[in-house]
């Protein structure tokens, strides 16, 4: 990965189009609730980026939002249904979905809310019960 490195995404039909350049901030799972509720799965993989790396490049009056909550607003396909990012306004973050981002480099560097966690892996990442204390969290890890 650069600096100055662009990736492209897509919903699962093509009518919304994104890309991210340079690095994100974090990557790695999520194993909360919520998370594995909205995308089907046992875990979500997650790509934080800052806004100023992130836009729609196409479909943008394609795209629909629910919150659940205040903190995200998850963004969807309104044609195929297809999850795209959520954006985090009061972090400052929009958190793309590592599946949306074919090409991108996804090297997960920790599981987080591994204390709602379904599927358990040993992959020797850290697993915090909830959020690193520089992201807001207590900072405790639970073994693998």
């Amino acid at each position: 990965m650069s600096d100055n490195q662009t990736y492209t995404g897509s919903c699962f039909c093509g009518a919304v189009e994104i890309e991210v350049t340079g690095e994100p901030i974090a990557m790695g799972y999520c194993h909360c609730d919520s998370c594995r509720h909205w995308s089907a799965s046992p875990l979500n993989a997650y790509t934080i980026w800052r806004p100023g790396a992130f836009k729609v490049t196409k479909g943008l009056d394609n795209i629909g939002t629910y919150n659940k909550t205040e903190l995200s607003y998850r963004k969807w396909c309104k044609y195929c249904g297809g999850h795209l990012y959520a954006e985090m306004p009061s972090l400052g973050i929009i958190d793309v979905f590592a599946s949306v981002l074919p090409s991108f480099p996804f090297m997960p560097r920790a599981h987080v809310n591994y204390q709602e966690a379904v599927l358990h892996m040993k992959d020797g990442l850290p697993k915090f019960k909830d959020f690193p204390a520089e992201s807001g969290g207590s900072g405790e890890t639970m073994p693998e």
